[in-house]
């Protein structure tokens, strides 16, 4: 019944199994197996123990009595085995087997009322748990520790997930950063290859056309020349021609 009682209160603080909690988990140390009835893990990879296993026994015996006797003396058993079970507790030191973790137990009692009838018997009960590393919670402190326990493994992920998103904005600001300094050099490339492209179309306008319209030019004044003086030649040879054929093949005598 403590157990059930224990993951009510597990359940009611918001907590998963597999995820906040394990029931039942065992582990072996120094050839013994210990199993304690839960676990709730910590922010930072650390755990708790939680113990359930407290008998109330002789608190029943004492409930169902109508004689004030056994009343008495079924409660002052309570009271002794609630500090026994914190003894037998302390002796199995979790805290060395479940690392890590805080160097406590927490005894989880099932109700307020089966602790204070305890420690009006027994003041000094919980001063001696805590020397012993045993800390006795109620559903009412143990449900305000697991919200704590709770609300701590939030701010872990809140923690975690700031972390990822700085790491990735610090990797986009690099990468953006690269990217600039790309741009950059594509600008001033692209400005260096307009500045000698309008250089070479201003070399060519100034200078390579009007030199090759001017040999142009003169080329072609040049042929004019060169035509005219052919045609001249051409027209002194034909008169030529046509006077030596005007005249005897052979020379003449003036006396014959």
């Amino acid at each position: 019944w403590g157990e059930m009682q224990l993951r009510r209160v597990v359940e009611m603080a918001g907590m998963v199994e597999h995820c906040d909690f394990t029931e039942q988990a065992s582990v072996t140390r120094d050839g013994t197996t210990q199993r304690p009835d839960l676990v709730v893990r910590l922010a930072g990879g650390k755990q708790v123990v939680v113990d359930a296993k407290v008998s109330l026994a002789a608190y029943l015996d004492a409930a169902e009595s109508r004689d004030p006797d056994l009343v008495a003396d079924r409660m002052a058993a309570h009271a002794r085995h609630l500090r026994e079970h914190v003894k037998g507790l302390a002796a199995k030191q979790y805290w060395r087997a479940f690392e890590p973790t805080p160097e406590f137990v927490v005894l989880f009692v099932p109700g307020d009322a089966f602790l204070a009838p305890a420690l009006e018997l027994d003041p000094t009960l919980l001063e001696d748990a805590m020397a012993d590393r045993i800390l006795i919670a109620t559903p009412t402190t143990l449900m305000a520790m697991l919200r704590t326990i709770a609300y701590s493994w939030q701010q872990e992920a809140l923690t975690a997930h700031a972390r990822t998103v700085f790491e990735l904005g610090r990797e986009l600001y690099r990468r953006l950063g690269t990217l600039g300094s790309h741009v950059d050099k594509l600008g001033k490339t692209l400005g260096r290859a307009v500045e000698d492209y309008n250089k070479t179309v201003g070399s060519l306008e100034r200078t390579v056309l009007v030199q090759a319209l001017f040999t142009i030019n003169a080329v072609c004044q040049r042929a004019k020349a060169m035509q005219k003086c052919i045609d001249t030649a051409r027209g002194g040879s034909a008169a030529s021609a046509a006077s030596r054929s005007a005249s005897p093949p052979w020379p003449r005598w003036e006396g014959a």
